[in-house]
């Protein structure tokens, strides 16, 4: 195969996971702002819409540990496939459900199926595509979140308001069918790694993930990662309308402008990951999204234009290092184990992002005119964490997949 079609190749592949990362992320997302019409519709309180929200990474994080025991003894193309599929058939029973016991189930099972995907789309990403091009093609794959926020959440509460909120779930099933389809016609089959795996048992592959001292590093470092933003992410809304003065309807704009910033910036940093290596870049995008975490938690009231400013900038650096952060983490990976590794790792992720906002909740408060108090010590603690996984980056041990063409320059790839 020559060079032109494989990249080409490889880029129709790319498109494909992102496609699958898009759903994936669009069915976890547009259930927030669903909250007002479900709570209404199954008459439940806004602790049970909490639960609700809440139990899709709590089964996406148990599941992460579960499938860390099989995932690298099934070809990667045909375990994505059958995970997919039981996707959309749990998506669609979110649109189909009647009470809010029948809706908890589905959103479990979504979580379930859709927690592994994601770890099983960025494990391929680190089997395809060469050492020297990772970080443009997870910046690629990542652009799924500013599409599903630009796009996919304005989209999907347009046909909530005028059709009806299952209708939304029926339509990313379709859609989920239709990548489907992509995938099983772009994935090759993905089976080199079988070989491996085949002597060894589940318990004996959990066990060399975990005693390799990289890997635990690199299981912390994905930590502080997630950690260091959802301190602060989930109650920026709370934040901006409590103590900033935004109108409800002027919330929006916030995501929108964020989300079509990330849409552009995330190509061009995962270039720039390429061009200057992955460790240069998130050191530089990390200490940029914690000084933007410690701006908009100090933000006053402020004209429209200064808030949106100041969240697009946090928004572009946010996404902004987790674009070389998951190229670290893959490439930090043994190659033959980088499916247990990445389902574990996904585990770790959103177990993470539960810890983060729970912390960020026990910090926060409220005064007696309703402002938000100390969400600056939510901001301080997230930033801390963002340098504190800066500063282990450097100690991890990068596995640098060359082609044998690219041999004799091997030493001269940028990590």
């Amino acid at each position: 195969m020559s060079q032109v079609s494989e990249v080409r190749r490889e880029l129709w592949l790319l498109i494909t996971l992102a496609g699958i990362q898009f759903t994936h992320i669009l069915d976890f997302m547009i259930m927030m702002p669903l909250g007002p019409q479900l709570t209404s519709l199954f008459s439940i309180t806004d602790a049970q819409f909490g639960l609700l929200v809440s139990v899709y990474t709590l089964a996406a994080s148990v599941s992460g540990l579960i499938a860390s025991s099989y995932i690298d003894r099934f070809g990667r193309k045909r375990l994505l496939l059958v995970l997919y599929a039981l996707f959309a058939l749990s998506t669609l029973a979110c649109g189909l459900a009647p009470t809010y016991g029948a809706l908890m189930v589905a959103r479990v099972a979504a979580g379930v199926f859709g927690g592994v995907l994601s770890a099983l789309s960025l494990t391929i990403v680190g089997d395809v595509i060469p050492f020297e091009r990772r970080g443009r093609a997870m910046g690629v794959v990542m652009t799924s979140f500013s599409v599903s926020t630009v796009a996919g959440v304005p989209a999907g509460l347009f046909v909530a308001a005028h059709v009806g909120w299952n209708v939304v779930f029926f339509g990313i099933a379709l859609l989920c069918v239709l990548f489907l389809v992509f995938a099983a016609w772009t994935m090759p089959s993905l089976e080199g790694h079988l070989g491996s795996s085949s002597s060894s048992s589940t318990l004996e592959r959990l066990r060399v993930v975990l005693q390799d001292a990289n890997h635990m590093k690199a299981f912390a470092f994905s930590g502080l990662m997630m950690f260091a933003g959802f301190t602060v992410i989930p109650y920026i809304t709370l934040y901006m309308q409590a103590n900033v003065g935004l109108r409800p309807d002027e919330i929006p704009y916030i995501y929108l402008c964020g989300g079509l910033a990330t849409l552009f910036s995330a190509r061009l940093v995962g270039r720039v990951t390429d061009l200057r290596g992955k460790l240069q870049t998130f050191r530089v995008m990390a200490i940029a999204a914690a000084v933007t975490v410690m701006i908009i938690t100090l933000l006053p009231r402020a004209p429209m234009f200064v808030v949106l400013g100041v969240s697009t900038a946090l928004f572009v650096c946010q996404s902004g290092r987790m674009i070389p952060g998951m190229a670290i983490i893959t490439s930090a990976a043994n190659p033959a184990l980088r499916g247990t590794f990445m389902t574990l790792n996904s585990a770790v992720q959103s177990a993470a992002m539960g810890i983060a906002a729970f912390v960020g909740g026990l910090l926060i408060g409220r005064d007696g005119q309703g402002l938000l108090t100390h969400y600056w010590i939510a901001g301080l603690v997230g930033a801390s964490a963002s340098i504190l996984a800066v500063l282990l980056a450097r100690h991890l041990r990068l596995h640098a997949i060359i082609p044998p063409r690219a041999a004799p320059d091997a030493s001269r790839v940028p990590v």
